[in-house]
């Protein structure tokens, strides 16, 4: 069989040959989940033996991956005798010129294996930074066998799941020589599309503590096993998932995920399975293969049990597990590392036929945490306490920027720096990717009106009318329009205020603030709210609005000029700067 290689595929295998050629040290290449690493693997395997005449050793950590790499490779070259040596495939090979290994059954037979020309680590941010991790105790003793060998890494995540890169000069991987990102391959159609989506009910909680770069287990069980927590949870999972085929959902804890999986099939009537890391080997293969859509025999007698639509798991369905067809992937738990919220997500991205996109929702806060999934916030930028990358106000729910100490939209003041992260039981609304566009219709329950003047601006500095739209309980989303600037403005306010009412524009902030309270503006009913990933404020696009109403200013009013004669300001405060 043939396997043509993708234009980036060979651009990663070029740019590792490039700097085995000019350069001493060893290569990662950054490829994310589900743009084929296994090629890309299997190619540079199949060269070093073929072209080369070398001897290769694959190591990856889970059984899975050694199948897919044995597989990649073998299917690039029919002639090519691959070994494994895995205890937990029964295979203990130690002649071949190509190896797959299982890290956890070689790292002490480095001399049974022999001499090797070139080692390629599968999920390479799994090698420790220093110490005896067995990577390293591995590598060690094979540079001990051969001098010159070179080692090359591939990986999702350049950077280590309690925190920083794995490219470093002291390091065993000491430079990347190619990397694609996220939101390129979404857009050059090889990744699935991500979106992700709100929540309406909310209950926030706190507590968490960060140990060894992951925040404490017990704790994240607490935090997130509460029966209110999980039932409101799992209620708008179930509610947000009715077009969705296949959704895995990552929980904290066995417990956690024993109640996640009991409400969820509770009350979408279907049934939830769970893989944990006790689940035996057989049955946990039987439940992805449901999972993964397909109808498996349960009896000697003809008995048959369906595909799966829910799949709960701890701390297992991430790194080494391909199911192409997950078109929701459900963070239910916290991570403090970069490198595990980035492989959660990548369980959804790969392409699927008749799947438009994967569904990403947040309920431990991560978005905002780490940043959209294609421009993380890398740990080694939030060493020493730092500021995550943006915060949501539990007060008015804007996203704004993590510097803000008082909320601009709603004035609400921010715990000191070191205060615990929030979890919810609403899917977080932040952008899964950077600069994604998310438009949603609102209907509106009730518009207030206000005069802002901005901070530190002189007397005659022109003033704005703001209008808040509440869109839900505590849920309100604002614009301003400016009736004493000039220019665009004015006119883009002069159309506004057209689009609602009989009485010309106004020529103040005052006057329009007098005149939409006593009912001069028409109702508006519905809002279209537009959010951009990496936007500190939401904007109102779209309005649905009622007849205008017959109405008649108070006396002194005139139409001519469009103010009243004798000006009574309305009520105003001083703001932040506003977002234009």
């Amino acid at each position: 069989m043939v396997i043509q290689l993708r234009p980036y595929q060979q651009e990663a295998i070029d740019a590792v040959y490039q700097h085995l050629r000019e350069r001493d040290d060893n290569p990662c290449v950054v490829l994310p989940t589900g743009t084929g690493k296994g090629v890309v693997l299997g190619q540079i395997a199949t060269d070093a033996v073929t072209r080369w005449g070398g001897r290769v050793l694959v190591l990856a950590h889970v059984k899975e991956l050694l199948e897919q790499n044995a597989e990649k490779i073998q299917l690039l070259c029919d002639d090519l005798d691959v070994g494994i040596y895995s205890a937990g495939m029964n295979r203990r090979d130690t002649d071949h010129p190509v190896i797959v290994a299982g890290i956890q059954s070689v790292y002490r037979r480095a001399c049974e294996l022999g001499a090797f020309d070139l080692v390629i680590v599968d999920e390479a941010h799994l090698i420790a930074p220093d110490g005896e991790g067995m990577y390293r105790q591995f590598l060690g003793d094979a540079k001990i066998i051969n001098p010159n060998l070179r080692v090359i890494g591939l990986t999702a995540t350049p950077y280590r799941m309690k925190g920083g890169m794995i490219c470093k000069p002291e390091n065993i991987l000491n430079h990347v020589c190619y990397e694609a990102g996220i939101k390129e391959m979404i857009v050059q159609g090889y990744l699935s599309k991500l979106k992700s989506r709100s929540g309406k009910v909310r209950a926030d909680l706190d507590g968490l503590h960060v140990r060894g770069g992951e925040f404490i287990a017990s704790e994240m069980e607490s935090a997130m096993d509460q029966d209110s927590l999980v039932r409101n949870a799992c209620r708008e999972i179930v509610e947000l998932t009715k077009d969705r085929n296949s959704v895995l959902i990552f929980t904290t804890s066995i417990t956690h995920c024993e109640h996640v999986a009991a409400e969820i099939s509770r009350l979408s009537k279907q049934e939830c399975a769970m893989i944990t890391g006790d689940t035996p080997s057989d049955e946990r293969a039987e439940i992805i293969n449901r999972f993964k859509g397909n109808t498996v025999k349960s009896d000697l007698f003809g008995g048959t049990k369906p595909p799966l639509k829910y799949l709960a798991n701890v701390n297992v369905l991430t790194t080494g597990f391909d199911a192409a067809n997950i078109d929701c992937v459900v963070l239910l738990r916290p991570t403090a590392s970069v490198g595990l919220f980035v492989q959660m997500i990548g369980r959804g991205t790969r392409l699927h036929p008749g799947k438009e996109d994967c569904l990403v929702l947040d309920y431990g806060g991560n978005v905002l945490r780490h940043g959209p999934v294609d421009a993380v916030v890398l740990p080694e930028e939030l060493a020493g306490g730092g500021e995550a990358p943006a915060r949501e106000c539990p007060e008015c729910n804007s996203l704004i920027h993590a510097a803000y100490t008082v909320c601009p939209e709603c004035g609400h003041q921010f715990p000191p720096p070191g205060a615990n992260d929030n979890l919810t039981d609403r899917a977080d609304s932040s952008a899964i990717l950077s600069g994604e566009v998310e438009d949603t219709d609102y209907k509106v329950r009730d518009v207030f009106y206000s005069v802002h003047i901005k901070r530190a601006a002189d007397d005659d500095h022109p003033k704005t009318m703001r209008i808040e739209y509440c869109i839900g309980w505590q849920l309100y989303v604002s614009e301003w329009v400016c009736p004493e600037h000039s220019g665009w403005a004015r006119q883009k306010f002069e159309k506004w205020w057209s689009q609602r009412s009989i009485v010309p524009a106004p020529q103040t902030a005052h006057e329009a603030v007098m005149l939409a309270e006593d009912g001069a503006l028409a109702r508006t009913r519905m809002v279209t709210v537009r959010t951009v990933s990496g936007e500190n404020y939401d904007r109102v696009i779209g309005y649905e609005v009622g007849e205008k109403p017959d109405y008649c200013p108070e006396p002194g009013w005139n139409d001519d000029v469009g103010s009243y004669e004798n000006n009574e300001p309305a009520y105003a405060f001083d703001d932040d700067d506003l977002p234009f």
